[in-house]
């Protein structure tokens, strides 16, 4: 069974839970036969509704957070839709089955969309429940697209296939690109779309497949029922900041400016002083006892002081729980050499033999960074952002890299819930980059709640 009927068969499941509750429950003392007939139409009605704001479109479902937005919008919907028909057609709706059935369609729908997505996930983890897909551009786009593609199979876009423009032997079977068959030229591609029974067809780029030609593909698509998606270049934008803009007849992609900025960003240190205010009220037994262990363990402060840059290269002094000996300093040189691979900017080792007992155990779950809700109270520090950087790794940034000091760095961010210490320095600034540009409070959200499943496992710390 194909995710959209899983879908549609927990929607109905939903709604018909919803009219079970709107039968028993005594609801605002409406009558028997008002609650019969609201559960007999509730099913079909709600099936509706997401019909209506595409809750079954194979764009969204399993893919993007629309599908969950197409929930809440049916929901809310149907509840507006039930007290204007009530208004004007004169009959008496209780206002209890409105607020019994919106809030429950809402709940139920969304748990169950996210239960479905999550199982979606795993089986295409693992091959299934994949679309057939083939890749058509030019040999200098197809490769990096390929790639992308086999990096997320949760995108469920499986490749099969490549229709491939400026290589010389193009139109042999045995070329490959990426592990992946070469079908021909892109002009070939309807041939290798039928051979390979194709189910979508992603155009990475290519000067000779635009225009004119991309539309005729188009058209030859629709005949097949095969689906078309057009790579738009850009690296590392989200969603949200991209929208279709039509100007003189053409589809222009538009990208929103960065949000990072004016009221967001008040809002931003509102939530993050009131979140870290309440964390260190509620830990404060934690680090009382975290401190008290940390001085019977070693000799030596109970708080490590380091000098970071924050926001428009700021410096300031990030706390820690001491996790190393007080010799560390002294010892880093000899150690150096031993740094794990991938990390030359950031030192970072498996076995660092400065670790303290204690230490260890603070490090694998992340209690020694407790203390930079301090440096969060004081302004300094956000509790989502890029990592805080030393001023010597700084001194050394590319034009890229200095971007992440845009804004505050964070206690915790799309680097810790990613793989922590595990990380190179490059996928570490790739993702502290993509935070700032695509930077949302329910980004934060998301972000918080995977740290506390990631400091949990104690995966990818040292």
């Amino acid at each position: 069974m194909g995710y959209r009927r899983r879908a549609l068969l927990s929607d109905a499941v939903t709604a018909l839970v919803t009219a079970a509750a709107v039968i028993v429950l005594p609801v605002g003392g409406a009558p028997a036969s008002v609650r019969w007939g609201v559960a007999l139409l509730l099913p079909g009605v709600w099936i509706l509704m997401l019909q209506l704001f595409h809750g079954y479109e194979q764009r969204f479902l399993g893919i993007t957070t629309d599908e969950y937005r197409s929930v809440a919008r049916a929901a809310i919907s149907l509840g507006v839709a039930a007290v204007l028909s009530s208004w004007l057609l004169h009959f008496e709706l209780a206002r209890g089955l409105v607020l019994i059935v919106v809030p429950m369609l809402m709940l139920l729908g969304l748990v169950s969309r996210n239960l479905l997505r999550r199982s979606l996930l795993r089986r295409r983890t693992n091959g299934r429940d994949t679309q057939r897909t083939v890749v058509i551009g030019n040999v200098r786009t197809v490769g990096p697209m390929i790639r992308q593609l086999q990096q997320a199979p949760g995108e469920g876009m499986h490749v099969v296939g490549a229709c491939v423009s400026g290589i010389t032997n193009g139109g042999d079977f045995s070329s490959e690109v990426e592990g992946i068959p070469v079908f021909g030229y892109p002009e070939e591609a309807l041939h290798a779309i039928d051979l390979l029974n194709a189910e979508v067809v992603a155009v990475s780029g290519d000067p000779d497949l635009s225009g004119r030609a991309l539309r005729r593909l188009a058209w030859s698509l629709e005949e097949r029922s095969v689906d078309l998606v057009v790579a738009t270049g850009l690296l590392d934008v989200a969603g949200p900041r991209l929208s279709i803009r039509p100007a003189a007849g053409m589809p222009l992609l538009h990208v929103e400016r960065p949000a990072m900025s004016g009221a967001r960003r008040v809002v931003k240190r509102a939530v993050d002083w009131c979140l870290a205010l309440g964390l260190t009220i509620a830990a404060l037994p934690v680090l009382v006892a975290i401190g008290i262990a940390i001085r019977l363990d070693s000799s030596g402060p109970v708080l490590f002081r380091q000098t970071r840059v924050g926001a428009r290269g700021e410096t300031f002094n990030m706390l820690k729980f001491r996790s190393m000996g007080v010799d560390a300093e002294q010892r880093l040189a000899q150690l150096t050499g031993a740094a794990d691979a991938g990390n030359t900017v950031l030192f970072k080792m498996r076995h660092d033999p400065r670790i303290t007992r204690v230490g260890g155990f603070l490090r694998r779950y992340s209690l020694d960074e407790l203390p930079q809700l301090v440096n969060v109270l004081r302004g300094e520090m956000s509790l989502v952002g890029p990592r805080p950087p030393l001023p010597d790794e700084v001194a050394g940034y590319e034009s890229d890299a200095v971007r992440r000091l845009r804004v505050r760095p964070g206690l915790t961010g799309l680097w810790q819930v990613s793989g922590r210490s595990d990380l190179s320095w490059d996928e570490s600034l790739r993702l502290d980059l993509w935070y700032v540009d695509n930077w949302s409070l329910v980004l934060d959200l998301q972000i918080i709640v995977r740290t506390a499943r990631a400091v949990l496992r104690g995966k990818g710390a040292y």
